[in-house]
This record gives C-alpha cells, structure tokens and sequence, in this order.
C-alpha cells in the first residue's frame, strides 16, 4: 500500500507544476502525458478485408478484439487477465493464431488458435525452455504453418511443419548448427538459408524442396545480403538489398544458380538502402527505403505511387506508414506520424479513396506544443562526417542553453527521424536535445558502420565529444551546464564520458546501461552463439582486447568518476547483472561520488509498468534539474 500512496505522492507534485509556464512561456507538460500506453495497438485486417483485429489495453492486459468493419461492431475474443499477447496474425479469413506471454524475462510465450468468433480455441504449443516462430504466415493446405523452433537444441532452431489442426510438428530441415536464417518464396516452400562461422555468412539454395541446400555465396558479417522476394516468372532469381562489392546497400537481381548478381534495380554511392516492398498480388517490387535524414522512397510501381499521392493528398504534411493490407491490397492499415506528433492509426480504402481514423497514438500530446527535430552535422577530428539530430526548446533563443546529449543504444544502431517521447520530454523542459549517430551506426554503409567496431572508449566517444564542441562553437550549448544521458549501450557512452572527458559533463545518467562489456558478451543467449565472433569484431574480443574492454567498461573506472551520475537498472533483465550494478554504485559512493540509484522493472512501451515509468522520469527530471539548471 505504501507504494501505491508514494506514487500517488508524486503523481500530486508532477500535477502541480503542469500547468506552471515556463520562462520562454510554453507550459511545462506533465511527464506522464509524454509516456501514456496506447489503449489500442497492433491493427491487422483479415484477408478478405471483412474484418479488423487490434489488442486492446484493459489494466495491465492485452486483449484482442475483432470489430466488423461494414458495421463497426466490435467483440472481445481473449479473456486474459494476468498475460498479455505479446503477437498474433490472421490465418485464414476465419481464425487467427497468437502468442501468449508465459516469461517475460526469458522472453518465452504460448501460442494459440482461436476463430473470430472468440471460439474453439486450442492450444498449439507448450512452454518447453524453447523459442518457436513463424516463418511463413501462409497456411499450406489448409492446415499447415512452417515454423522454426529450438526444441530440438537451445543453439539452434530446425524447421517444423506444424498441423494447426492437431498441434502436431514434423520436422522438415533439420539444422547443422550453424543455419542463423530461413526463408521461403512465394509459395511457403523452404528454398533459402544463412549460416555463419561468427564472422562470415553464407547464402544457401535449392531449387526444389527436398533437394540439399548448396552454398552459393559467402560474405563477411558487414556485408548487407537480405532477400526480399523471389521472381515470380524465373524461379531461380530472387531480389534482394545488397552491399556486395559495394559501400552502400542496393536493391539488385541475383541469380541463385550462379550466385551472380544480374543487375542493379536501385542504388547509388550516395544512398544506403535499407528496406524494400513486394506485392504478393501483383508479383513485383513496390518501391525500395533509404535513409538519408529521414526515410524516403523510391517507386518502382505507377500505381502504388498513385497510392501514397492520394494518401499525401489525405494526410498533408505528415509520414504515412502502410503496417498491413488485405489480399486484394484494396484495405490498409495505416500509421501517420510527424517529429512533433506520435501520429494516428487509420484504415484506408483504395478503390473510394477514404479514410476511417482509428485511434490516435497519444491524444495528450498536441502538435503545436512540440519542437522540431532538425538533421545536423559536423565534422570529426579525423574528418569523418558525423550525422545527427537537434531539438531545441519553443520560444527560447537558441543561445547559451542547457543541454542533453543523448546517445543511442546499440551495437550497429542509428537515431531516425520520427516523434520521440524523451526527446519531447527533455526538451519541454527547457533543455536542448543532442542526438549523434556517432560511427559504427547504421544506415551510412559499411565503411561508417565499421568505423567504430571495438572503438566502446574511443573513438565513439571521441565523435560524440566533437559534436558537443561543435554545439558550443555554435554557441547554442553553455559549456558548463552540458549532461549526457543514454540506454544500454548509450549509457555505456554516457558513464564513460563521467570519467574519460574531465570538465565537458555536469553530469551522467544511464537507463540499464552496458557498465561491463565482459559481462555483456557473456549475456548472449545460446541461439546466438553462432554470431559471437561477430559480437567480438564489434565490442571486442575478451581475450585479445582486454585493456580496452576494461577501459571502456565503467565497472572498472569508479576512481575516476567525479561528476554526479544517475543510474537505473531494470531488476527483470535477463541480459542485466544487478549484483555488478549494485557493486558499481557502491564503489562510487564510497568515494562521496553524488550517485542518485534507481531500480524498476522496465520501462518501456506499450503497456506496463506506468508506475515504473513514472518514477524514472520524475527522478531523472530532478537529477538533471539540480544539475544542469541549478548552477
């Protein structure tokens, strides 16, 4: 009961500053505002386009529910209480199969078949200790999915057939060891495979079920081969986003045969690649993603530039996300968003030309209250250009400001474009948000993203303290009042700036940040084990780098931290050695170190733990208050 009282204790003191106008005169909104769960989420539309499905947030569960789209009326089909489904998809026009969370830390579900109806529900697998996914979502034959599992062996996941009627699983490849992927074509037939040796990977084929799969290709791990799709009129061709004998990812035609590349569809040495469309339907490619600032397409079919010119026409001004479609592509899920707005869900009908709103993401959050999120960017010591994103505070001259850099997680991660809660939330309170895809991110090709294998100390940290300077050249940050704050592997960035960088951060904070890279190579699950020598080129291998493991590690650098820091750990993450944290904290306090320590039980979206986030963010807010204001 005590908890519950203190939580309502500081939902009361966010409440009474809610409507307090700051100094530029914008109101400061509440925390909680920024971080509301959606009550609706996951939207699908049913094959013959008849019906939509959603999860739908009652307490601290999901449910799903079916809703007529002619008529709107809407039933609840589950009934959980005490789990949430964590995924599901139409199997047919008349059922659907999800998965139930059994253990959320060793991340572990069952999954189920229920009709539309709600009715004749059955279970199709058990908790064994083992993982199961879907690899294709069609069903074959009326009755059968194409799964893989690891039951079989913790380390590796064969491929079963798996009757939804019975629940029976046969399996159809059994893996070697060393298979990290499966994939199929256009008819649900297993006909491609990946395996690694931990730093290369190997491109597998076959051109008819039961025949063995023979390598046709084999790249180092930096090297992008993602299939997209198989060429509907020459089998043997499949169209795929590679970096091949090249910097920047393209969409080209390979033939499987050979091995060889045919052709290049789309790319440049300008422009990185990194997600294409196929219609099933029309048995071709849509239009290809890159990523400059922002993503941005490249159309290869009239008809569904047409699509996304109408939906521009609809939805002026704002990024239109298609998530799901009928059979017919006829009925769209939509997702729309902006910088300054989380956006909406909608349902889009082709052949009217109309849209049905949904929800909204976060109907707390009104457009005109948020800040842009400007593309900016600057150059590195050793003259690499380093990219990233600004948001500055409403009415206030971006001159002199307080200032939080915020380091994304990773390894091979990168900041896009988009609405972000944090980002919004800091700078609401005044502060200017820095964000910097430092090298070794992704999404810049492979000479960039290499740059900054086992560089965790150097010079990562070395682009994200240029890009500090540059804010202070620029006169926007005041120099004595500059915090750094990240997750995971950004609070890595963070705790190492606390000690690495004497005098340029007031303070530190991190959320479940990397304090050991010893400890976080020793965290990868056994599926994973395969990709270790991969892990090992980009963190660093601990038997080779150890100095500069132990450099980069935190844990190990209590003597050197004297700036305050913040430090929250999520207690349920499997991946997370409290006991190290804990130590951590101790050290530091023995030295007289202002350490504010938090522990939760996550905090992510979409759904749980809004006490937990709660009080992340109101304690985060008075750490970087009294240390970055108060000065």
């Amino acid at each position: 009961m005590m908890r519950y009282k203190r939580y309502f204790l500081l939902f009361l003191i966010s409440l009474a500053f809610a409507c307090q106008p700051k100094e530029g005169g914008e109101r400061i909104i509440p925390l909680d505002d920024f971080f509301k769960s959606q009550d609706r989420m996951t939207y699908r539309v049913s094959p013959d386009g008849q019906n939509l499905s959603y999860l739908k947030l009652e307490g601290q569960s999901l449910n799903l529910y079916i809703e007529d789209i002619a008529s709107g009326k809407a039933k609840k089909i589950t009934h959980l209480e005490d789990k949430n489904i964590v995924f599901y998809f139409w199997l047919s026009n008349h059922e659907l199969i999800y998965y139930k969370e059994v253990d959320v830390a060793k991340r572990r579900s069952d999954i189920f078949i229920i009709n539309k109806e709600g009715a004749n529900e059955r279970q199709l697998s058990s908790n064994e200790k083992s993982r199961m996914r879907v690899i294709e979502d069609q069903l074959i034959d009326d009755k059968y999915l194409l799964i893989s599992s690891n039951k079989r062996d913790s380390t590796v996941f064969d491929v079963y057939r798996l009757n939804v009627r019975n629940g029976s699983m046969q399996m159809v490849a059994k893996n070697p060891g060393n298979i990290t992927d499966w994939r199929t074509d256009s008819e649900g037939k297993l006909r491609l495979a990946v395996s690694t040796d931990g730093a290369n990977t190997t491109m597998l084929y076959r051109a008819q079920e039961g025949q063995p799969f023979k390598p046709i290709m084999t790249n180092n791990f930096t090297t992008t081969f993602r299939p997209i799709a198989f060429k509907h009129d020459r089998p043997n061709i499949i169209y795929a986003i590679s970096s091949v004998g090249r910097d920047k990812s393209a969409l080209v035609e390979v033939d499987c045969n050979s091995g060889k590349e045919l052709k290049v569809l789309f790319g440049n040495d300008s422009l990185n690649i990194t997600d294409a469309q196929y219609s099933r339907k029309k048995q071709q490619m849509s239009f290809v993603i890159y990523e400059t600032w922002k993503k941005e397409k490249h159309y290869m079919d009239t008809s569904i530039k047409a699509l996304y010119k109408d939906l521009d026409a609809l939805l002026p001004k704002t990024e239109t996300r298609i998530l799901d479609r009928d059979q017919a592509e006829n009925v769209f899920v939509l997702r729309t968003f902006t910088d300054r707005n989380p956006g909406s869900y909608y349902l889009y009908f082709a052949d009217k030309r109309k849209l049905k709103k949904l929800s909204d993401f976060n109907p707390a959050i009104k457009q005109e209250e948020m800040s842009e999120m400007k593309p900016v960017s600057f150059q590195s010591r050793d003259s690499l250009t380093i990219n990233g994103y600004l948001t500055l505070p409403l009415h206030l001259k971006p001159e002199q400001l307080p200032v939080v850099v915020l380091p994304h997680d990773g390894p091979v991660d990168r900041n896009l474009w988009g609405y972000n809660a944090e980002v919004q939330f800091l700078v609401n309170r005044g502060y200017a948000v820095f964000q910097i895809n430092y090298r070794g991110s992704s999404g810049y090709g492979k000479a960039f993203m290499t740059a900054g294998f086992k560089q965790w100390g150097g010079k990562i940290q070395d682009d994200i303290n240029d890009g500090v300077r540059w804010l202070i050249e620029k006169k926007i940050a005041d120099p004595k009042r500059i915090g750094i704050y990240g997750a995971g592997f950004g609070g890595n960035i963070a705790l190492n700036s606390a000690y690495q960088n004497p005098g340029m951060y007031a303070c530190a904070a991190s959320n479940s940040g990397v304090i050991n890279l010893f400890a976080y190579l020793k965290s990868i699950p056994p599926f994973l084990s395969n990709s270790l020598q991969m892990y090992y080129e980009i963190v660093g291998d601990p038997l080779t780098d150890v100095d500069q493991m132990r450099k980069a590690s935190p844990l190990f650098q209590t003597d050197k931290i004297n700036i305050p820091v913040f430090i929250s750990q999520n207690v349920k993450d499997p991946n997370a050695n409290a006991a190290e944290t804990l130590q951590f904290v101790k050290n530091l306090k023995k030295r007289n170190v202002n350490v504010t320590y938090l522990e939760n039980e996550g905090i992510g979206f979409p759904t749980k733990n809004l006490e937990s986030r709660h009080q992340f963010y109101t304690a985060l807010e008075q750490f970087l208050e009294s240390n970055l204001k108060n000065r």
